[in-house]
């Protein structure tokens, strides 16, 4: 483990270099809350990029109206509040018995590994019992499982997207490697939530953000959809695999943890399988509504 260790570290002081913050970071307050969208074909998935993401085929799909932010703090509470929900976080985990969930930690000579089950976390306390949402109204609810997600969309009158449905927005018409353009970070300008430097030692946040960023502080997309890329993984309702013990959904659009030395899925054809009952501070969610 030390000899990893050892390794990840000089991998990350390889790319250390001094670089200049992203300043042009802003966060508009006033956006509709959802988008329509009309019945299309689009040519889903990708090829020679992740083997997962392939083939890349030609899908049609139906008009549908989607949320054009990430589910925020604010609007989960409401739901909470109203119901009296209680999320699979709170209850207490089979493999450990204990309230909680799992929270990235950047690893050291004592913590080996970037993923640790945290005895407390959930969605007000999403890096554990010290931390709080206080302040981050804005900020995409995370520490949600794929149940809990779900009863906030019915609570809505609303659903979780497809994967189809989601590609579709995520991509806005775009055929680009980003869906931004060819370039990650265009004239230096970061267009997504990600991890700047050398994962998982190393963060520069130079997108001006370490965790989740408030909903809208970068570019929407062509469809008038904020953070579809980066920021947090969004769960869909479409089943990954077949799985005897929980069925196994897929996220999409990676999320603060994607870097360029690991993940690399900050593009609309990324995918990834995810068990319906995770928590984790780095998956969030939107809906969507039929029309």
């Amino acid at each position: 483990m030390r000899i990893a260790f050892a390794l990840i570290v000089f991998i990350a002081l390889q790319g250390c270099q001094k670089q200049v913050k992203d300043t042009s970071v802003s966060c508009p307050a006033n956006t509709p809350a959802t988008v329509s969208l009309v019945a299309a074909t689009f040519q889903m998935g990708a090829d020679g990029t992740y083997p997962e993401e392939g083939p890349a085929r030609t899908i049609n799909v139906s008009s549908f109206n989607i949320d054009a932010t990430e589910v925020t703090n604010t609007q989960f509470a409401a739901f909470v509040n109203a119901t009296g929900y209680v999320t699979d976080a709170e209850k207490p985990q089979p493999r450990f018995d204990k309230v909680g969930a799992a929270v990235f930690i950047s690893p050291n000579l004592a913590q080996a590994y970037w993923w640790a089950f945290v005895e407390g976390a959930d969605w007000r306390h999403p890096e554990g019992p010290d931390t709080s949402i206080k302040g981050h109204d804005h900020d995409p609810v995370v520490q949600i499982s794929h149940s809990d997600a779900k009863a906030y969309a019915k609570w809505k009158g609303r659903r979780l997207p497809t994967e189809a449905e989601w590609e579709f927005a995520a991509r806005a018409g775009s055929n680009t490697l980003y869906v931004w353009g060819e370039n990650r970070v265009p004239d230096g300008k970061h267009q997504a939530n990600t991890w700047q430097g050398a994962f998982p030692i190393r963060n520069s946040k130079m997108d001006g953000f370490e965790l989740r960023a408030p909903v809208r502080c970068f570019p929407a997309n062509g469809f008038g959809l904020y953070d579809m890329i980066g920021n947090v993984w969004e769960w869909t309702d479409t089943i990954y695999q077949n799985s005897a013990a929980e069925p196994i959904y897929t996220i999409k659009g990676g999320s603060f943890l994607c870097a360029p030395n690991y993940c690399r899925r900050y593009r609309a054809s990324a995918r990834q399988p995810q068990e319906a009952g995770f928590s984790t501070n780095h998956i969030g969610f939107r809906t969507v509504k039929s029309e």
